[in-house]
């Protein structure tokens, strides 16, 4: 049996919890260590039994806790050398054989999980996101991604679950209070996904594999949960995909864990 639950995932903070009887691993750590312990509790989780820690990108919202619980419990940290380069210094002290590094396209064998990296277009040092495979079954992580490339189409390919960014509403972020460099900056082609691009990429990307999907790290101040599903819903219906029927849908939740999902 595999295990998919996302911790929390937005503006605020991001964290993936995957798992299987013999390995529990984290992608990204982008909340305080305590809330951390306190959202895997809720999904029958111990922070203590944790195996490794997979990193995305530096940003505070994805590294925030990756040094404290690292040290806390002698967790291993694998990310890209630019990662590597830009976190370092945010992390505090990492012991020597906790630092891992892997490399964009890498695939490496974790326990009892195939751990596939690939490259995403973000405003970071060397960015990627997962696909994980245990069972069988792939589970993938993308957000912060700026646009759809083929890195990405191949990454997520034939995935049974799939966490992808819905980041923004793009008239809501145009008429917000943003400054304007910054709405420049997530509209780019180094920044966030949008709801319609979400849509788009995932009508591309669903197959007969794909049961359960969620839209994460929404922006709190460009967006809202029942639009950011009701875009992607009908863009999906407009090219004959019906969520409940086709595969399940739903936000992962910006504050306190998701639904844990189990196969």
């Amino acid at each position: 049996m595999v295990k998919f639950c996302p911790v929390v995932s937005g503006s605020d903070g991001n964290s993936v919890y995957i798992g299987t009887e013999y390995t529990n691993i984290l992608i990204d750590a982008g909340l305080s260590g305590k809330r951390i312990e306190t959202e895997l509790l809720k999904v029958n989780i111990m922070a203590e039994k944790l195996d490794g820690i997979f990193v995305t990108h530096e940003h505070s919202d994805h590294i925030q806790s990756v040094g404290i619980l690292s040290r806390r419990y002698d967790i291993p940290v694998y990310a890209t050398e630019g990662t590597w380069s830009a976190m370092e210094n945010s992390l505090g002290k990492i012991s020597r054989k906790n630092k891992q590094i892997l490399y964009c396209g890498e695939k490496i064998e974790f326990n009892d999980l195939i751990i596939n990296s690939f490259c995403i277009p973000h405003d970071a040092a060397e960015p990627v996101g997962y696909s994980v495979v245990a069972d069988n079954i792939k589970m993938s992580v993308a957000t912060d991604i700026g646009h759809i490339t083929d890195d990405i189409r191949d990454g997520i390919a034939d995935s049974d679950i799939l966490l992808i960014e819905s980041n923004h509403d793009v008239e809501m972020l145009k008429a917000g209070a943003y400054p304007y460099s910054l709405k420049q900056r997530i509209l780019s082609d180094i920044g966030h996904l949008s709801n319609v691009n979400a849509g788009k990429l995932l009508t591309e990307m669903a197959t007969s594999k794909l049961k359960h999907v969620f839209l994460g790290h929404l922006s709190h101040e460009n967006n809202r949960p029942e639009l950011a599903y009701k875009t992607v819903e009908n863009f999906l219906y407009e090219n004959r995909l019906h969520v409940g029927k086709d595969f399940h849908m739903e936000i992962a939740r910006r504050k306190e864990a998701s639904r844990l999902i189990q196969m």
